[in-house]
């Protein structure tokens, strides 16, 4: 007689697909900031924050205590996309807190609840726009689990899973994928070159660090340059900020310190601030050429997560202080990688990402994933990325306090020892 395990449901009756429950195997039962713990009553430092969609933690006190007093109101839940209380003050806490002083004059659009929504919709008003086919991405990419979205995704893995051929696309080296090569002459000279075969595309979607491809990372050096290109031929760039974006790398928008200006950004996760799921497509004005109903979808009203959200924003964007206390923890995470790197140097790591969103890329096979068991077995939850899951990602909640962040590690550190 097999003897019951603690995972015996899930194994009994959900679907083969599941994947975050075969890491971390263990029935969760509560939450709070940066951590967790198990039904067993076992405590876990939180070192994955929802895959990006709790940057300000678990059940976030003022957040939750707006929104069980809008449930209890009786405030609308559900709504598609008619006008409601939630969405109006949502609408204009962005604006007055977050596009208007980084003097982003995007039209905001809500779509689907998930990420993938926000790069469909970006690929099809880019393409509805410009008349254009073809959409360019890059090298270990990912944007998305619907059609759309896979096929500017490089994963091979996860493109297979589409069970149909995915076209319309075409793949670029990101930065550094090839040392000495330069993929922004290689994208300039394709598409000057009348012999190159290559179509001037839609649109160029990009990450500024890649989460799910490994936490390689681009240069403001080239994202301007990048954006230069995408100017000259009237190519729209759509920035995926799904993951990157709420402050995860620092500044609210990733890519605000390299002083460009996408065509539209994608973002999800955490947006809504609380877990709950939301979706929008920030479009510039010009762009937004949309009938109405032309793109929809049931859930794209979330009040719920408006009211979150704007919390969010209000009470941690409206000053600097939040922002620098993400910068200064990220300083903290990078030196203490790189001594750990040092301390361990036949592994041959490398440190990779920035800002909260970093990790170590080992080059040996499976050892990541070693690493990571490891650490959960001993109270860490941090999952791996990459296209062979060769990097240890640390992606905390953005709360998180420094001590935490260097328990965390030690525990990592533990975790390197027991398998090398």
């Amino acid at each position: 007689m097999k003897l019951s395990t603690e995972m015996d449901t899930f194994e009994k009756y959900e679907s083969n697909v599941r994947s975050y429950s075969r890491s971390f195997p263990t029935i969760f039962e509560k939450s709070k900031g940066f951590k967790l713990w198990g039904r067993n009553g076992r405590e876990y430092i939180d070192f994955f924050a929802g895959a990006g969609a709790l940057n300000y933690g678990h059940n976030e006190p003022l957040m939750k205590e707006l929104l069980i007093k809008y449930i209890e109101d009786d405030g609308l839940t559900h709504s598609l996309d008619m006008g409601t209380v939630a969405k109006e003050d949502f609408l204009n806490i962005l604006q007055e807190s977050i596009l208007m002083p980084r003097k982003l004059g995007y039209k905001v659009m809500f779509t689907g609840p998930t990420g993938t929504n926000s790069v469909e919709s970006a690929l099809k008003i880019a393409r509805k726009v410009t008349g254009r086919t073809n959409v360019m991405s890059f090298t270990n990419s990912f944007h998305g689990m619907s059609i759309g979205s896979l096929s500017v995704s490089s994963n091979l893995n996860k493109r297979k899973g589409a069970g149909t051929p995915l076209n319309y696309s075409f793949f670029l080296p990101y930065e550094g994928y090839m040392e000495g090569f330069c993929s922004i002459t290689y994208l300039e000279k394709i598409l000057t070159d009348s012999g190159s075969g290559v179509d001037i595309p839609a649109a160029i979607i990009v990450e500024t660090v890649q989460g799910e491809g490994g936490l390689h990372t681009a240069s403001v050096e080239w994202l301007k340059k990048l954006s230069d290109i995408c100017n000259r031929f009237k190519i729209m760039l759509i920035l995926d900020e799904v993951q990157t974006g709420c402050g995860r790398l620092g500044t609210f928008f990733s890519f605000e310190n390299s002083g460009i200006y996408p065509d539209m950004v994608c973002m999800s996760k955490s947006i809504s601030g609380y877990g709950l799921p939301m979706a929008i497509t920030l479009i510039k004005p010009e762009h937004d050429q949309w009938l109405p109903g032309e793109h929809n979808g049931t859930f794209r009203g979330n009040n719920l997560a408006f009211i979150t959200g704007s919390a969010a924003i209000t009470k941690y964007w409206t000053d600097k202080l939040f922002e620098n206390s993400i910068i200064n923890k990220g300083k903290l995470l990078t030196t203490l990688l790189e001594n750990l790197i040092q301390k361990y140097p036949k592994l041959h790591g490398e440190r990779r990402g920035r800002g909260l969103m970093q990790g170590i890329y080992f080059p040996q096979s499976e050892l990541a994933d070693k690493i990571s068991y490891t650490a959960f077995e001993n109270g860490l939850v941090c999952e791996t990325s990459g296209a062979n899951s060769d990097v240890l990602k640390i992606l905390p909640p953005l709360i998180i306090s420094s001590e935490a962040l260097m328990k965390g590690l030690e525990i990592i550190e533990y975790s390197i020892e027991k398998n090398i």
